[in-house]
């Protein structure tokens, strides 16, 4: 059986570390065997739970990442190649390990390690201290996206490499990567899609944390149009460090009632999804015991660990395409087809989706975003290039190219 996999993530200084801590800890509390990771590179998870890594508490464990060890056994035979080559052309040795680092390893192997903590079967709940929501986006777009370049490369590859080989000694100078690093490159490939499969399943969803200020709010309803937009389940958000109300001094009372006016609107922009709200506490709390009482308090009577009430982002039927957008203007979106491919853009960010045979053989008919959803509708005749020129009314109207 999967796991419950929680992750939560927000704009830096929200507070969602001591929001997933207080998650994990309650889940243990309530006798489910958990497991507690962070993707951050900060490690502030461990200063919150107040422990070092290992097990913390009768049924809650605190894992970090080994960067070092798991690099060498996710990105070992890869590096070494890497590193062959630097050195080849005249690198050192210590300036050629620097190179061969890649840029944002240490979270995409933490999310290697999650999926191996997922299918050992040992855990109930995971809950995963994500990293600041630019650089979630950023790492949870990474699967799909390697996804297309790969599949489109590595089966060429491996014939082009046989036809050069020999050539890239003779006149670049430099060794040409043996099966042994093609496999190496399609087994963390592989294994981003099982992460990628993982994630955006029936057992696992997104928290996004926010503080009540206009500058967090407008990025948090950024961010679930992107989750969304990526197919991954937001199922709830957390308002955190809100000032109780009640008999107070002038200034607290203006933060109170600027608050509520923000909460009003986070309640509108993000209906359906529940809000639970954090208040402002006298002290930070640390340690197990006062992030399970913080827990206790932040759920109430509902059950954090239920699978995901919410419907999955992105779905197909036999001639219609819905994808969930909330918080997507008209014109934010932009909607181009390419061959068995829809391109789908929300703001800065960009999903290509693969269609399926049976949608990939027809044309777009029609395209409307309306009420926090873009649907798709394909009709009969031939797949050309297209693009969708909104209208005013939120419709669409497809143009071949």
């Amino acid at each position: 059986m999967s796991p419950r996999v929680l992750l939560f993530t927000g704009k830096g200084g929200v507070g969602k570390t001591t929001v997933a801590a207080a998650t994990a800890t309650l889940a243990a509390s309530r006798g489910l065997k958990t497991l507690v990771i962070s993707t951050d590179t900060a490690h502030s998870l461990a200063d919150a739970l107040a422990a070092q890594p290992g097990e913390i508490a009768p049924g809650l464990r605190l894992h970090q990442v080994d960067t070092q060890k798991s690099l060498e056994e996710h990105w070992g035979e890869l590096q070494d190649y890497a590193r062959g080559v630097l050195g080849e052309l005249g690198l050192d040795q210590i300036t050629a390990e620097e190179i061969t680092i890649l840029p944002g390893a240490e979270e995409v192997i933490a999310l290697l390690e999650l999926r191996e903590h997922a299918r050992s079967g040992s855990w109930d709940v995971i809950v995963v201290d994500c990293a600041p929501t630019a650089e979630t986006l950023r790492l949870l777009a990474l699967p799909e996206a390697l996804d297309w370049h790969v599949s489109r490369l590595l089966p060429v590859g491996r014939r082009i490499m046989k036809v050069v080989s020999p050539f890239m000694r003779s006149v670049a100078h430099v060794s040409a990567p043996g099966d042994d690093v093609v496999s190496a490159g399609e087994r963390l490939h592989r294994g981003l899609m099982e992460i990628r499969e993982l994630l955006t399943g029936p057992g696992a969803s997104v928290r996004l944390v926010l503080t009540p200020e206009s500058v967090v709010l407008a990025e948090a309803r950024r961010t679930l149009t992107s989750l969304n937009l990526y197919g991954y389940r937001v199922d709830a958000v957390i308002a955190n460090r809100v000032f109780p109300a009640g008999d107070a001094d002038e200034w607290r009372a203006q933060w109170v009632r600027a608050q509520a006016r923000l909460l009003a609107e986070a309640e509108e922009s993000f209906a359906p999804l529940p809000i639970h709200v954090v208040p402002y506490l006298p002290a930070e709390p640390v340690g197990a015991d006062a992030l399970t009482a913080l827990g206790e308090s932040l759920y109430g009577d509902t059950d954090p660990f239920a699978p995901p009430a919410v419907e999955p982002p992105l779905v197909l039927t036999a001639d219609e395409l819905s994808l969930a957008l909330p918080g997507a203007a008209k014109g934010e979106v932009d909607l181009a087809r390419k061959r068995d491919e829809l391109i789908v853009t929300a703001g800065p960010y960009r999903r290509i989706i693969a269609l399926p045979a049976a949608l990939a053989r027809r044309k777009i008919g029609a395209a409307v975003l309306q009420d926090g959803f873009l649907k798709v509708r394909f009709v009969s005749g031939a797949n050309p290039t297209q693009r969708t020129e909104w209208t005013t009314d939120g419709g669409g109207r497809p143009r071949s190219e």
